[in-house]
């Protein structure tokens, strides 16, 4: 079987796993952002199922899986919505962390220690954040986590796209400049395009529904949604029919 895991990839992250939960750490990023993602995976879960966004509880009937899901950033927040959810990632050593956090939180979330190719359930939700930029081939990914997705679910990307300011950034601010990041987290030449991505969904046989950019403001030190900027990071989300 193949499999889009790059080992390099996993140990260059698997070096700095322990400080998933550390917000001024290797992840501080993704910290800064993840306000930002919740809101646009929650109003996607949200309209897809006629959800109400008062019902705290509101994903108590939905399975949710988090495809490289580090030590857990995203599950939390999803459990804590009362969503049943898995997440899997190729690092070890994150999912230790994942399982530790979640455990000390008083969470319940089936974590796992693989890729997608190992799972054989299918979910109402699959989540791929900030992990195609990372796999060995995308096209193949993609068609993994549709094929992990239930008829009529929802499956939700979220990457950087390949432009001249994603790799000003991507790379030179974020890994050079700032050093939010370790150098050489990202490459630029594996960044994504929402055309292709869109093509790659449509070659799994699901249709992509939703767009949006996530833009950092210098000046305040936040990241937003934008309908109109994805030059830099943005979501997209599928429909599998």
């Amino acid at each position: 079987m193949t499999t889009s895991i790059n080992p390099q990839e996993i140990e260059h992250f698997a070096k700095d796993s322990a400080h998933w939960w550390d917000e001024d750490g290797p992840f501080r990023p993704l910290h800064r952002m993840n306000p930002v993602r919740m809101d646009y995976i929650c109003g996607q879960i949200r309209q897809h199922y006629g959800l109400r966004r008062d019902d705290l509880k509101a994903f108590g009937k939905l399975e949710l899986l988090d495809i490289g899901c580090g030590g857990g950033l995203v599950c939390e927040p999803l459990a804590r919505l009362g969503g049943r959810v898995t997440g899997i990632d190729a690092d070890a050593n994150a999912i230790a962390v994942a399982k530790t956090h979640a455990a000390e939180n008083g969470l319940s979330i089936n974590y796992l220690n693989g890729s997608a190719e190992d799972l054989k359930e299918t979910f109402d939700v699959v989540l791929a954040l900030e992990i195609i930029e990372h796999v060995n081939n995308p096209e193949q990914f993609v068609q993994d986590c549709t094929a992990l997705c239930k008829p009529g679910g929802i499956v939700i990307f979220s990457t950087l796209n390949r432009t001249p300011q994603s790799y000003a950034m991507g790379i030179v601010a974020a890994e050079h400049v700032l050093r939010w990041v370790p150098r050489g987290t990202h490459q630029w030449k594996k960044f994504i395009q929402p055309a292709e991505l869109a093509r790659a969904i449509r070659h799994a046989g699901a249709t992509s529904k939703d767009l949006k950019g996530i833009t950092f403001n210098a000046l305040d030190g936040n990241f937003k949604l934008s309908s109109e900027n994805m030059s830099v990071n943005y979501m997209m989300t599928a429909e599998k029919p």
